[in-house]
This record gives C-alpha cells, sequence and structure tokens, in this order.
C-alpha cells in the first residue's frame, strides 16, 4: 500500500480513521473490526420504512426532489452523438410542456461522448458524469484506467463514476483498492469522484458496509451501488448500510459524503422509498443533489408521469413524455 496522496489533508481525521490509512495490515484491521450488519435488522427497516405513505402535497415536491437527483444515462455499445445529444435536450427540459420541471443533476455517459454532452449541456448547471476505469468489469491495468479518466476530465467531465476491482476485495488486498481509488481521485483533479462498489458482486452486507468504508478512507466524494450491469443491482438494505456509512463517516470527521444507488430503479414509488431512506438513515441534510443522487435511465419517464397526475388529477400515458 502506497503512501496516501489523496487531495484532502489526513490532518482532522481521528486518530483510528488516519492510522487505518497508514499501511495495509491497519487498513485491514480497521476494516475488519467494524461492526457487523445485521442481516434481519437491516432488511427489517429497510421494509418498514418502504411502506410509509406520504400525502399528495409532500409526493409532488418528492418527485420533483427525486427528478433533480437524477443522473440521467446511456451506457449502452450503440450508443451515438446522436443520442447523447437528444438526452442532453432531455436532461436541460425533462417536460418541455411545463417549463417548471426540475432540471436533473447529470447526464452519465462514456468517456468518448464526454465532449459530446458538454458541449449539448452548456450554460446549464447540469453535471456531466463518465464513467472510467475500463467500466464495468475493471480488468485492466492501472495506467489504462488512469487514462480512461483523464481522458474523462480533459474531454469535460465534471463528475467521474469508477469501478472498484472486486477481484481485489473479495481476495483481501484491500491496499490495492484503496491506492487504485486514490489514483483516481488525484487523476480526477476538480471532478467529483464516485466509487461504484458494484454491491451484487460483494454477497454479504459486511462487505458492503467494509467496501463504504475504504472508499470514502481513499477519498471517494459518493459511494456507488452498482454499474447497472450485474444483478442485483441497487436494493433498499444495501443502499440502508451505505447510507449509514456516510452518516457515520460525517459523525466521525465532519465531511459530507453522497451515496448512489443505479440499477433497477424504474418507478415513482420506489424512487420515493429511496428518499424515505435518506432522511430516516442518513438524515434530512443528505436530501440534496450534491449528495444523492440515482443512476437511473427509465426513472426519469415514470417520474413525470406521475408529476403531471398528481397536477392534473389524472393519469398521463407514457405518450406525452419523450422516449429516451
Amino acid at each position: 500500500m502506497a503512501t496516501p496522496t489523496t487531495a484532502r489533508s489526513d490532518a482532522g481525521l481521528p486518530p483510528e480513521l488516519a492510522d487505518a490509512k497508514r499501511d495495509e495490515k491497519s487498513l485491514r484491521g480497521f476494516l475488519h473490526g467494524l461492526p457487523g450488519v445485521d442481516q434481519v435488522g437491516v432488511e427489517q427497516r429497510a421494509a418498514g420504512l418502504a411502506t410509509r405513505s406520504i400525502k399528495k402535497a409532500s409526493k409532488l415536491q418528492a418527485i420533483d426532489m427525486a427528478i433533480a437527483m437524477v443522473d440521467l444515462t446511456t451506457l449502452e455499445g450503440a450508443d451515438t452523438q446522436g443520442k447523447v445529444r437528444s438526452l442532453c435536450a432531455k436532461a436541460r427540459h425533462p417536460d418541455p410542456e411545463r417549463p417548471d420541471v426540475p432540471q436533473v443533476a447529470a447526464v452519465c455517459v462514456y468517456s468518448d461522448l464526454v465532449a459530446t454532452a458538454v458541449e449539448a449541456l452548456d450554460g446549464t448547471p447540469i453535471g456531466v458524469a463518465s464513467v472510467a476505469t475500463a467500466f464495468p468489469a475493471g480488468r485492466v491495468a492501472r495506467d489504462i484506467k488512469l487514462a480512461d479518466v483523464k481522458a474523462a476530465v480533459d474531454a469535460g467531465a465534471s463528475e467521474v463514476d469508477m469501478v472498484i476491482d472486486r477481484g481485489a476485495f473479495l481476495s483481501g488486498r484491500y491496499g490495492q483498492v484503496f491506492d487504485e481509488i486514490e489514483a483516481v481521485k488525484a487523476a480526477c483533479g476538480d471532478a467529483h469522484l464516485k466509487v461504484i462498489l458494484e454491491t451484487g458482486e460483494l454477497v454479504t452486507y459486511d462487505n458492503v458496509r467494509r467496501a463504504s468504508w475504504l472508499a470514502l478512507l481513499a477519498g471517494g466524494d459518493f459511494i456507488k451501488t452498482s454499474t447497472g450491469k450485474v444483478s442485483p443491482a441497487a436494493t433498499l438494505p444495501v443502499t440502508h448500510v451505505m447510507l449509514q456509512a456516510v452518516h457515520d463517516w460525517h459523525t466521525a470527521t465532519g465531511e459530507l459524503r453522497g451515496v448512489k444507488p443505479a440499477g433497477g430503479i424504474r418507478d415513482t414509488k420506489t424512487a420515493i422509498r429511496y428518499l424515505v431512506a435518506v432522511r430516516e438513515v442518513a438524515g434530512p441534510q443528505w436530501l440534496d443533489p450534491n449528495l444523492f443522487r440515482f443512476g437511473a435511465s427509465s426513472l426519469l419517464n415514470d417520474l413525470l408521469m406521475q408529476r403531471r397526475t398528481q397536477l392534473e388529477g389524472h393519469y398521463s400515458g407514457p405518450d406525452y413524455v419523450t422516449v429516451d
């Protein structure tokens, strides 16, 4: 494990966190010293919070909040500049007939399409996020991963979504994963770094907790559940574990870090369940696009249809919203 190079100073970290970054042995000791996750407890709490209902006025507010938290995403081999421009137009004006609809938080694309998205979103506050580090598998040499990040940032990406080396993590090579996240963070410059854990491959909640803390220690601005290419992707219990990690990190350090569930969140009802979890597990402060995002492609359409239903009193079908 190399000497830490993250841009954040370790000076303000509590001694136990600063010590965890000292070497491989210390990092392993810290991660395996974290309290175990009560599987039954976290699943019951997630299920219980998911049953909560909200009033009509609050539902409209929640829908607008969710829209503003969407990372509108296209990550397909058949993506074209034209498709990205269309996606950016939708990001700018999600419902052209209703100018009061919030813009989304960001558009997420592959690194070779970042320049197209930057041009299409010029003059707006909408971020351009790029997946990197050989997304989704991450199975290439580190210098290639860092070149991927540099290409995205040089093209104008304001956010980078990297994937961790799950093979290294599951083999217990925590220092290798830590060093790679640090190196990517350094390569990001001013761009924010989201660290994709690919929780569907981590098997246990304890591993999700360890990976979350590892990413936070290494300098990730966000921890993200999934690439969307592996099943299961985002789940409420997994997101609870990650929300608890950023809450506990804030308690320990005073620093605010974000969470991004991605993959499988397709409808308004599910999105609102995640917002309830954010409020109850991390806290109301995280109900902000700077601290919570949805990685999604089809979710926005349902949010727009449900928003019209709330305002007009009847269901508007998919013909009333643009197709991704």
